[in-house]
């Protein structure tokens, strides 16, 4: 529930302030914005507001206002069509909005209706004279008017369609500087990591070995684990340098090892949801590619804990179960869940002594004890900044997540891409089960940046769709007809819903499979 919180809060804040760009910059230019809406309201809005002679009206579950236009008629009276069969119309004359009840709200067309929707799929802001998601060409007055959107001179047009995805990037920043103001920076760079690296399986099958500390990727010298992951797994990089003991050997890395990852993430994620959906107390384990090499010893032993009733003890350094090695926390995590609801041999060094113990292991695959975090080995750098430091360190840190993020949009290309792509239970889930203020607002910043970015691909009903446009328009002289954007327009919002139909079906999909 707290994560289904956090993300309406999130995708309602983002969408406003995304629709929020297009008004202002609407208003900029004398254009008229006849609606604006949280969420889509066919038929019926939750609720309505307009401001109607200095005053505000507000309707609670009503039906939606028609547009100020009237179907053009000819001298007999008969509806007018053009070349192509539409029914054309034109706006209201002013005697014909001043011969409208005082609160009918067509009277007005200058004041912007604002609204919430029930219909939760985003929000739109309703710009007079556009072919967009909210009218088609039809419902267009047949000839422009000066307060439309499509008698505005390009650059107008331009800064109007741009408004959105420039108000969800400088919000991005804002928020990144915010947090860096209010909670500073914590990093851990891998010169602090004495016993180096732990690596999943999957890295050993490259040429890794545990305790490797990764000098160089390409001649460029990583700072910390993320740095690691992008270059290696978004950005392909394949020639590392490690330093293995007293030796420098250099790997190379396979060339689809992006793909390759997406597709053993899948797998695992599978292998966990059916053991959850076995064991309704079963708790999901992440998968590890690379982490700091933390060993498992014990800092507290909860009394009637497994451990308790086995003898361990605090300062207890476990380095084998069943038989099998395990040098790092996460070699005791990961052994410990293959052997649920059973008693297996606990190796363990108490000093310098090693000794045997057994224990029951229940259906969480948990000794029940407490471990000493890494930050009892691992130095952690804390970076505080003034107001004026953090707005700089603020855009340097989302600029190198937006390049990070189309880097990795790569991989979408691809069979492991599509599989990973998910909705809005994938979205959901990136959320704490916890709130935590911090958490939330760099989510959110994430999410902006995202937002902005999906919005400036050039498809048709995106931002970047009418931006392409524009950019021919500029280099053409000739402007796309109407009919045109309604088409291309349609065609755009098909793309959207079949990606939209894939990527939640994928939710669905792990969630029953």
């Amino acid at each position: 529930m707290i994560q289904a919180i956090q993300l309406i809060l999130a995708l309602s804040f983002l969408v406003v302030i995304h629709e929020l760009g297009h008004y202002l910059f609407a208003r900029l230019f004398n254009t008229r914005v006849e609606k604006f809406y949280m969420f889509f309201n066919p038929k019926k809005s939750i609720i309505r507001a307009k401001k109607i002679n200095g005053k505000w009206q507000v309707k609670f579950f009503a039906d939606n206002v028609p547009s100020a236009t009237v179907i053009m008629k000819d001298a007999m009276g008969q509806e007018m069509k053009d070349a192509k069969g539409q029914v054309m119309y034109r706006p209201m004359t002013p005697d014909e909005l001043q011969a409208l009840d005082e609160n009918d709200w067509r009277r007005y067309p200058d004041n912007t209706e604002w609204g919430l929707g029930w219909v939760p799929f985003g929000g739109y802001c309703s710009i007079s004279g556009m072919v967009d998601e909210t009218k088609s060409m039809s419902d267009l007055p047949s000839e422009p008017q000066p307060w439309e959107f499509r008698s505005k001179n390009v650059w107008q047009r331009m800064c109007i369609i741009i408004g959105g995805v420039l108000v969800n990037f400088i919000a991005a920043m804002i928020i990144f500087s915010a947090l860096l103001y209010t909670w500073g920076s914590d990093k851990m760079p891998i010169h602090n990591l004495k016993d180096g690296l732990y690596f999943s399986e999957f890295l050993l099958n490259e040429g890794f070995e545990q305790h490797d500390n990764i000098l160089t990727i390409d001649g460029q010298i990583p700072q910390d684990l993320s740095s690691i992951v992008q270059s290696i797994i978004i950005e392909g990089k394949q020639d590392i340098v490690v330093l293995r003991g007293q030796d420098t050997i250099a790997l190379k890395m396979s060339q689809d090892l992006g793909n390759r990852y997406l597709a053993l993430q899948q797998k695992h994620d599978k292998i966990e949801r059916e053991k959850s959906r076995d064991d309704e107390n079963y708790v999901r384990a992440p998968y590890v590619l690379i982490s700091e090499f933390i060993p498992f010893i014990i800092d507290s032993v909860p009394p009637m804990s497994p451990a308790a009733l086995c003898g361990l003890q605090k300062d207890d350094h476990i380095v084998s179960i069943a038989g099998n090695a395990t040098p790092a926390f996460y070699d005791v995590q990961n052994e410990l869940k293959q052997h649920l609801c059973d008693t297996v041999q606990i190796n363990y060094y108490r000093g310098d002594s090693l000794m045997s113990t057994y224990a029951f292991i229940g259906d969480q695959g948990k000794l029940g004890v407490f471990a000493y975090s890494k930050l009892h080995y691992l130095t952690l750098e804390h970076t505080s900044y003034t107001f004026w430091e953090s707005i700089p360190a603020g855009i340097a840190y989302g600029w190198d997540f937006l390049v990070s993020y189309v880097k990795q949009f790569r991989l979408v290309f691809s069979k492991e891409g599509v599989q990973s792509l998910g909705g809005f239970a994938a979205i959901g889930n990136m959320f704490p089960q916890t709130w935590n203020w911090f958490s939330f607002w760099h989510i959110t910043a994430i999410l902006s940046l995202i937002l902005a970015f999906m919005n400036f691909l050039p498809i048709p009903a995106l931002d970047g769709g009418y931006i392409l446009f524009l950019l021919v328009e500029m280099i053409t002289g000739k402007q796309p007809s109407d009919k045109f954007l309604e088409i291309a327009n349609t065609i755009g919002w098909w793309l959207l819903l079949a990606l939209l139909i894939l990527a939640n079906g994928n939710d669905i999909f792990r969630i029953f499979f």
